[in-house]
């Protein structure tokens, strides 16, 4: 992980990309819960999220910026900035307590900070598997791999 050292234990400022929409987020488990999916709409959105209570994010700006999509069965809620689009956080269908958080809105962070990401399986979500073994559990895909290339940051000082 080549994230620069930040105080998870306090809430952290993110916002979307125009800052009409600025939130603080406390994680619930630091960085350990970085994830993407690969159901229809996560595939298409690609971000990387970090789990979050309900409780423990806080609009600090621009709660009437924030647009709601849904879709499916109308579970999760996902929320945009009206103006920019950018994804911001959602309420989670297979965690309902907890929200999924945007890493590119988070100040100091980089969804390519993490060498490394579990893709969960989205396509057959937790909740409909009734069957075996993956019946109500998250199940991993796979990894998603960034590696940064030591030549570009020479270059582009150049």
């Amino acid at each position: 992980m080549l994230i620069p050292s930040l105080d998870l234990s306090q809430p952290l400022q993110a916002s979307c990309h125009c800052g009409a929409v600025r939130f603080s987020v406390l994680l619930s488990d630091g960085l350990n819960t970085a994830r993407r999916c690969n159901c229809s709409f996560c595939r298409m959105r690609g971000a990387v999220a970090l789990s979050a209570e309900l409780s423990g994010i806080e609009v600090l700006q621009g709660q009437d910026a924030l647009t709601l999509y849904q879709f499916n069965t109308g579970q999760a809620k996902h929320f945009f900035c009206k103006h920019c689009g950018i994804y911001t956080f959602h309420q989670r269908r297979s965690s309902p307590h907890q929200y999924g958080v945007n890493v590119a809105c988070i100040a100091g962070m980089s969804p390519f900070d993490f060498a490394e990401v579990v893709v969960s399986e989205g396509r057959s979500h937790p909740n409909d598997r009734r069957a075996g073994a993956a019946a109500g559990k998250s199940v991993a895909a796979g990894w998603l791999s960034y590696k940064a290339n030591p030549l570009a940051e020479a270059q582009l000082e150049e």
